[in-house]
């Protein structure tokens, strides 16, 4: 009973990830979910386009690791002062966190607007793929400096434990999303048919819709972080100092870890049109499943964060350990339970036989193994952050991935010129060397490191305690 309740949480803990996991779990799962509609739209235009709309959504994700590195190391200040309940730290960290990650949106949007082109051809030598994706990533371009707009406010209010605003603006946005690709992408009511154009503009009218309900929202409940703008750009140099001193690893990590991933999708996207198409569907069933897992990622943050800069850091030491446990028990769950589903969910695509079927078949089922590992990996990795550990996570991932998976996956794709899936298999070897040295020090305790006076007092006694339990 005591290993149960040490390993399995209790009904506090449960309580907790519950009211912070699942709305942040929900509004992932439903922007996902839109978004997995929109590829089946896209997928009524042929593979070409969905293979066009895919390697753009690579390009977004790329974006996506350049601010969320950002992101991340903002929600460890958000989740410690919350904790602290030091609302001018949350106001001052919060503007820093946001010009930052604006500065991000506008290069790579402005990049995706002026040169789709030659964005796409860095992904695909395929020039059918090229011109029927570059309307979709000038229109994408656009929407990517909202995203840093509400990704921004959406974490700030989750890490404050504010969870419901954010799914209701994603509820609304979605929905507009999905209604003006509907409109868009076959032509209805008499507007033009744009194709995968079309589903670039649903995304776009959804960003909008999403960072107006958020601003709303805070103006009516009176969230003074993201209301007071004056006492956001209170930025002193003691503040900065310190926010790169514990943001810079995980900013690295993140960067570096998208070129890593470039870099892989370079490869993958000069294989053969078949897998090209079978990948980009298995991305976004990866996202959705990965979608629901993010939620339980938000809840780790916010309780070990706020419990580490309250100074209860024996606690936080204890429910990292059951969310290392739980989260990638939950993905293997989703996994299995897709497993007999695989033909209808590649059916929703337009697949339903050959090569790109088969492939996609393999990549599915493999992913309860990869997704399983994954998962454990990155849960560890961003308690660490929350906890004020940016560096060791960072060194573990950027060596697995640059050492072993990206050059396996050249060696195998461009030189050697391995079958397909073989190369696919390949693309997650990172996690299978990363997991036991995550574990490892996870279990040693060394990652809380508190950047609220509280939790430094309360430091050495843990420390002390943690070095007992080892002698």
């Amino acid at each position: 009973m005591k290993l149960r309740t040490s390993l399995l949480g209790d009904k506090r803990f449960f309580k907790l990830v519950l009211s912070i996991g699942l709305p942040t779990a929900l509004q992932n799962l439903l922007v996902n979910a839109c978004t997995m509609v929109d590829t089946i739209m896209v997928g009524t235009q042929g593979e070409t386009a969905l293979s066009a709309v895919g390697l753009s959504s690579q390009y977004a994700g790329l974006f996506f690791s350049a601010f969320f590195g950002f992101c991340s190391a903002g929600i460890m200040f958000y989740s410690q002062y919350h904790g602290a309940r030091d609302e001018k730290g949350i106001t001052r960290a919060y503007g820093f966190v946001l010009s930052c990650m604006m500065v991000v949106g506008l290069v790579f949007g402005g990049a995706a607007v002026i040169a789709p082109e030659f964005i796409l051809g860095i992904y695909t030598d395929k020039i059918e793929i090229i011109l029927a994706g570059r309307d979709y990533m000038r229109i994408m371009g656009f929407s990517l400096p909202l995203q840093c707009l509400s990704m921004g406010v959406s974490s700030l209010l989750r890490s404050t434990e504010r969870v419901k605003a954010p799914l209701v603006a994603s509820i609304f946005s979605q929905g507009v999303n999905l209604f003006v690709n509907w409109l868009l992408i076959f032509g209805k009511f008499g507007l033009p048919a744009m194709g995968a154009a079309g589903a670039a503009v649903g995304t776009l009218f959804a960003g909008i819709v999403n960072v107006l309900i958020l601003y709303a929202y805070c103006i009516r409940a009176g969230v003074k972080p993201i209301t007071r703008l004056r006492a956001q750009f209170h930025w002193t140099a003691g503040f900065i100092r310190l926010y790169f001193r514990k943001s810079l690893p995980i900013i690295t990590n993140e960067v570096l870890y998208g070129v890593a991933q470039l870099l892989i999708n370079m490869v993958m996207g000069r294989q053969e049109a078949e897998g090209i198409a079978a990948l980009a569907i298995f991305r976004t069933v990866e996202r959705l499943i990965f979608a629901f897992f993010s939620g339980f990622t938000n809840a780790s943050a916010v309780i070990v964060g706020k419990q580490v800069g309250a100074g209860e850091l024996k606690e936080g030491y204890r429910d990292m350990k059951r969310f290392a446990f739980l989260c990638p028990a939950v993905t293997c769950l989703i996994c299995v339970l897709i497993l007999p589903l695989r033909g209808p969910i590649l059916g929703l695509f337009g697949l339903h036989s050959g090569l790109s079927y088969d492939y996609g078949m393999y990549m599915l089922a493999f992913y309860i193994l990869a997704g399983t590992l994954r998962t454990c990996n990155y849960i560890i990795n961003d308690t660490f952050r929350a906890a004020g550990e940016g560096v060791y996570g960072t060194v573990a991932e950027l060596l697995s991935i640059f050492l072993v998976t990206v050059p396996v996956v050249y060696i195998t794709g461009i030189v050697l010129k391995l079958p397909y899936l073989a190369i696919f298999s390949l693309m997650f070897v990172d996690d299978i060397v990363r997991l036991p040295i995550m574990l490892r020090r996870m279990l040693s305790g060394k990652w809380i490191k508190p950047v609220t006076g509280a939790g430094q007092n309360a430091l050495p006694e843990f420390l002390k305690s943690r070095a007992g339990q080892k002698t």
